[in-house]
């Protein structure tokens, strides 16, 4: 093992860097969201940090290259990962509220949480070459192989990451893990050098490997629930509601609030979502139904009680949001639910499907908007498929004047190049253009214009809400090829 040592080595660190940089998304989730504005600075601090360890690894090595030097090196990595676990929560808390946007916070959070390690990572190719060369007649086989074999384990860590260890393990048992790969790999290196040191910090995170998983079980025993799934970081919990003074619970997807469910009935307890049943009024009779966005599937629950007739599918991007719903949102079986785990717009693109309504709910979010939802390919789909008098309902967060309200606008925009007849109804305050707030759009494929009066006293409360003054058509609409979703909702932020 040990002739093969600095491939091992190599081997090791490349997928430690990719694995601790896509944990590191879910380790930023929760608070600046997973937007593209996270991911270039994730992605942008941890090259940078790669690039000053190639170059600080390699004049180290030249002045004095050894295998012990090589030992410190990982150790140092592992002890700054382990560390991420410590302060992470705090710092990010700290930098959400103390700094202004996501661009510079996920900065400064990038910069903090992960240089150190990545630095030390980067290190250890040039250093490793350096102990590697022996024979300036093959140093060019021994740079290429070296390489090569960082670049395997790079690929290896992103697919073993990506498809199995974040979804089974989570963010905070899997950084640990990270820390005790890279200790062993110090320990493989050199032995004997800082030997009781290692041994120390070893077993402390072998330790804190399994108090983390006890806590885990604690946690759920007192309603708190902390899951990694392929897509998102979930966070369910009940608490008191200040308004109501019931117990509720929710589900909350990278921190933001997705689902609320009251503990003792199935009402809708978020308020947007009963402005869905403002189907019933511009399509009555409705048969069959499409919703894309589950979450916690609080609607579609609400939607099978009160349609009896009717039907629903599901469109849920992420199959274990599902699985948590049946088990802490009670979500059951029915023959009139049909749930299919994909992509929005990949359903959309394939399906042979028609619906009388779309609903929409995967854009409740302001930190992670699903772009390719947004476009005027995707809304050319969903009028397609919708029959003659179908309609779109769809929930949306902004506000409607001013720049925060530029995505609102733009997706107003683009609804009105395709359906006849779009409107919106403000959830919180439908007088005040400026607020960021949930905001209903209706969009109509038929032509013909509604009285928007009604018997219906409900629906006749969500009415009032119209918003009754010109949209300004000041932002083009969105495209496959121009979407900067991104862009307009970090305004709203």
């Amino acid at each position: 093992m040990f002739k093969y040592i600095l491939e091992i080595t190599v081997f090791v660190c490349g997928a430690v860097v990719m694995i601790f940089e896509l944990v590191g998304s879910r380790v930023l989730a929760p608070y600046f969201g997973t937007s593209i504005f996270v991911w270039t600075s994730l992605i942008g601090v941890i090259l940078g940090s790669l690039s000053l360890g190639y170059f600080y690894g390699g004049k180290i090595a030249d002045k004095k290259a050894s295998l012990k030097g090589l030992s410190v090196i990982i150790f140092l990595a592992a002890i700054f990962i382990g560390s991420t676990i410590i302060v992470k929560d705090v710092l990010l808390v700290f930098l959400k509220i103390g700094t202004t946007g996501i661009k510079i916070g996920s900065i400064l959070a990038s910069l903090i949480l992960f240089l150190p390690a990545s630095l030390l990572l980067g290190m250890v190719s040039p250093y490793s070459l350096k102990l590697k060369i022996d024979n300036l007649q093959t140093s060019g086989s021994a740079v290429g192989n070296l390489y090569a074999i960082s670049t395997a384990g790079s690929i290896v860590g992103t697919f073993l990451s990506g498809f199995y260890l974040i979804p089974q393990f989570g963010t905070n048992k899997l950084l640990i893990i990270l820390a005790i790969a890279l200790i062993v790999n110090s320990l493989a290196i050199s032995f004997k050098d800082l030997f009781k040191r290692k041994l120390f910090v070893l077993i402390v995170a072998v330790l804190g490997l399994a108090a983390y998983a006890q806590y885990q079980i604690s946690a759920e025993k007192n309603g708190l629930v902390d899951v990694d799934t392929a897509y998102n970081r979930v966070w369910i919990y009940d608490f008191t509601d200040q308004i109501t003074n019931r117990q509720v619970r929710m589900m909350g997807i990278n921190n933001e609030n997705h689902s609320l469910m009251f503990l003792d009935s199935d009402e809708l307890a978020n308020e947007y979502t009963k402005y869905y049943h403002l189907a019933k009024f511009f399509n009555p009779g409705f048969k069959k139904s499409l919703m894309i966005g589950g979450g916690g599937y609080s609607f579609p629950k609400d939607y099978l009680n009160k349609y009896t007739e009717a039907t629903i599918d599901v469109v849920e991007i992420d199959p274990e949001l599902t699985e948590l719903s049946k088990k802490y949102f009670r979500l059951k079986e029915s023959p009139r639910l049909s749930i299919i785990h994909e992509d929005g717009r990949v359903f959309l693109n394939k399906t042979e499907e028609t619906y009388d309504v779309i609903f929409g709910d995967a854009f409740a979010s302001c930190y992670s908007l699903p772009y390719q939802l947004t476009t005027k390919e995707a809304i050319q789909k969903k009028y397609d498929i919708l029959n003659g008098k179908g309609i779109v309902i769809l929930n949306i967060i902004s506000s409607v004047e001013g720049e925060k309200g530029e995505f609102l606008r733009a997706e107003y925009a683009t609804y009105k190049s395709i359906f006849s007849q779009v409107y919106l109804f403000p959830v919180g305050n439908s007088e005040d253009g400026k607020k960021v707030q949930n905001i209903i759009l209706v969009a109509l494929k038929s032509s013909d214009v509604p009285n928007f009066q009604t018997s219906d006293s409900e629906i006749s409360g969500y009415l009032d809400h119209l918003w009754k003054k010109d949209i300004d058509p000041d932002v083009p609409i969105l495209t496959d090829d121009y979407a900067p979703v991104d862009y307009y909702i970090n305004k709203i932020i």
